[in-house]
């Protein structure tokens, strides 16, 4: 009986494990993206959050109103997608989540200053 007990604890416990050893799969925002180059670690404009938003999965970033954020890619839109940007949030008060870069949609902010343009198109990851 206690050897039963055992495998229906194993097999439960491996079953609770297999998301996280398969991964969840997410659809793709995009099959390319515009940056400034190659590897998109340059920053291409400064934005302002009109509205604030909840990021729905880990893909993308909070983002409140008011709040700046350096743009790093846009997203080509494709059929049924809407418009992302990639990006991270700016300034001292929201200093623990500097350095986090995510997607947001680019209807929610205003472009404050382009530093420059995003001329090169690379497929997205």
């Amino acid at each position: 009986m206690t050897q039963r007990v055992y495998l229906v604890v194993l097999l439960l416990c491996l079953r609770l494990m297999c998301p996280l050893v398969t991964g969840i799969f997410m659809d793709k925002l995009a099959s390319k993206k515009q940056c400034a180059d190659d590897n998109c670690v340059y920053t291409i404009s400064l934005a302002r959050a009109e509205e604030d938003y909840d990021a729905p999965d880990c893909r993308f970033i909070n983002i409140k109103k008011g709040q700046l954020i350096y743009v790093y890619s846009k997203l080509v839109k494709e059929k049924d997608s809407g418009e992302f940007w990639a990006g991270s949030v700016y300034g001292e008060q929201y200093e623990d989540h500097m350095g986090t870069v995510g997607y947001f949609p680019s209807s929610l902010v205003s472009e404050q200053h382009v530093y420059q343009e995003a001329n090169k198109t690379v497929p997205t990851t």
